[in-house]
């Protein structure tokens, strides 16, 4: 399974020309001004027990009718075998991110739209497909994001970042379930520069 989203190198601010005395000052405002929250990786959103299970993990046959495309009339992003590891139907979180304002990059499975045709729910998963792709991602490789202001989904292929405060939420719809939350301050799709 793919886990790690890449990491993306963070904004340089161009130097400028300034009396001395000011280049801390205007360094912290800029710094606090276009600050991104810390980049967290998919991987710590798993308990260390659950990371270590993943890597000794076997190799997964995706022989299954949801590789045909039949992914709705089975559930979408449900684990509906009961024959893959324990660790592929964890929900187990780690408590100290409850709380966390975190960017995490990932990608858009649409869930809700507004009157204008942008998404303002979606769940983020680690890889691109990850809803026609068996086996789909455990709860906690699922984050359900909650954005009121919208954004197009114009191809669930590009990578987005999602800025916004992380919650240990336990949700679970007919698509899939999910072990954590975002309640998004920003999403944006991520420019190639940014990979």
């Amino acid at each position: 399974m793919p886990s790690a989203f890449p990491s993306f190198s963070s904004r340089r601010f161009d130097s400028m020309r300034r009396p001395s005395f000011l280049l801390p000052v205007l360094l912290l405002a800029s710094s606090l001004s276009h600050a991104e929250p810390p980049e967290l990786d998919w991987l710590e959103l798993m308990p260390e027990a659950d990371r270590q299970a993943l890597e000794d993990m076997p190799d997964i046959v995706h022989d299954t009718p949801e590789t045909d495309g039949d992914f709705t009339a089975r559930g979408g992003l449900k684990q509906k075998s009961r024959s893959l590891p324990a660790v592929m139907y964890s929900a187990k979180t780690v408590p100290a991110l409850d709380g966390r304002e975190i960017r995490l990059g990932g990608y858009p499975v649409p869930l809700e739209n507004d009157g204008e045709g942008r998404s303002t729910t979606f769940f983020l998963v680690p890889y691109p497909g990850a809803c026609i792709h068996l086996p789909p991602p455990p709860p906690n490789q699922i984050v359900l994001v909650r954005y009121p202001k919208g954004f197009r989904v114009d191809d669930i292929s590009l990578p987005l970042w999602v800025d916004g405060r992380l919650r240990v939420e336990k949700i679970s719809n007919d698509l899939a379930d999910a072990a954590y939350a975002i309640d998004a301050s920003g999403v944006e799709v991520v420019e190639e520069e940014g990979l």
